[in-house]
């Protein structure tokens, strides 16, 4: 088991911050197209170019060795890469070995597929991204999604024992009036609900400007019905808990354009071309793949040295009418 080795140097930015949490994206691919994330013709990656799923595993042992206590597998869509289960498999047996948690992020399409798969392997935790609860704009928002799957695998979810997050992207003029009925829905479901803001990632052939909506707009309206509370728990990532008087959700706000959440960041993003990415905000990369490949481990671990060093003290997005996207690569490159 890749337990974390006192005697091993753990991860530890140039600003003191500790590295503990790993988002790895196994592919860039997805069977839907949202208006936010890709554009509607997207050019995927080669397969020669993608790291194999033993590739995969072997970095995530490595990284566990280093000290990092919680994984979530992102895509793209993770769960159109054939045998994702068995990496969810060779990843969940380092849970209490070195490993806190292994959770993932879907878009729910595939879930009825494999909830119950994913539970034996280990995940008890999913984020489900679901920006609409209307069918025609759920097709509209994802360029011709079929919510029915998603809702068949958030049943498979809660059958097999999974619990589930919503993450709702908020979009002024598209989704803002469903996001008070999204929180009611989800509390009634027994999901957690977190918003996030859009954020200037590739030319998606949209203006973000248009439907940029500031966070603190949506929890001044939101207060206007609920008192609202601020929570200690965390999970890891970037969102700020809420408890919401009178109902079980928990609301949770990811602000990278109002509130930003850099000072206590503690994540790697790596692609599945093997790319760490110290910051979303940020197209300053390492790549692990040729390193892994040509020299084994023992030749990637000096580039996740160097990546530790590298990584900025905060992000530069911003959003403007006569502003270019703060970074040129699709979030689905990257992993959210």
């Amino acid at each position: 088991m890749a337990i974390a080795d006192p005697s091993r140097k753990l991860m530890t930015d140039a600003l003191g911050r500790r590295i503990s949490y790993l988002r790895i994206s196994v592919t860039d691919r997805c069977d839907l197209r949202c208006r936010y994330c890709m554009a509607e013709r997207m050019t995927f990656l080669p397969k020669n170019q993608v790291l194999t799923l033993e590739e995969i595993a072997l970095l995530a042992d490595l990284f566990i060795g280093r000290g990092v206590r919680k994984i979530r597998l992102t895509g793209g869509e993770p769960l159109v890469r054939r045998d994702i289960i068995d990496l969810v498999r060779r990843i969940g047996r380092h849970i209490g070995q070195g490993l806190d948690e292994l959770t993932l992020t879907t878009n729910g399409t595939r879930l009825s597929d494999h909830a119950h798969a994913l539970h034996d392997g280990g995940i008890r935790r999913i984020n489900v991204s679901l920006d609409s609860l209307d069918p025609d704009r759920f097709a509209h928002v994802t360029r011709g999604g079929d919510i029915r799957s998603v809702f068949h695998g958030l049943e498979a979810a809660k059958a097999a024992g999974l619990a589930v997050k919503i993450n709702m992207v908020a979009l002024k003029g598209v989704n803002d009036d469903e996001i008070l009925p999204m929180l009611h829905w989800c509390d009634k479901q027994g999901f957690d609900l977190t918003l996030i803001e859009t954020m200037p990632l590739g030319e998606t052939g949209e203006d973000r400007t248009d439907h940029y909506l500031p966070l603190t707009q949506v929890a001044a309206s939101l207060r206007t019905h609920y008192a609202i509370t601020q929570l200690p728990q965390r999970t890891g990532g970037p969102a700020r808990y809420y408890a919401v008087d009178g109902l079980r959700a928990r609301l949770g706000l990811i602000t990278p354009m109002t509130h930003n959440f850099c000072a206590d960041c503690n994540r790697m993003r790596m692609t599945c071309e093997g790319k760490i990415f110290m910051c979303l905000g940020h197209d300053d990369h390492v790549d692990l793949k040729a390193a892994l490949r040509e020299g084994g481990l023992a030749a990637v671990e000096p580039l996740i040295d160097r990546a530790l060093r590298l990584k900025p003290a905060r992000h530069d997005f911003q959003i403007g009418q006569d502003l270019d996207p703060a970074i040129r690569r699709h979030m689905s490159v990257t992993g959210g």
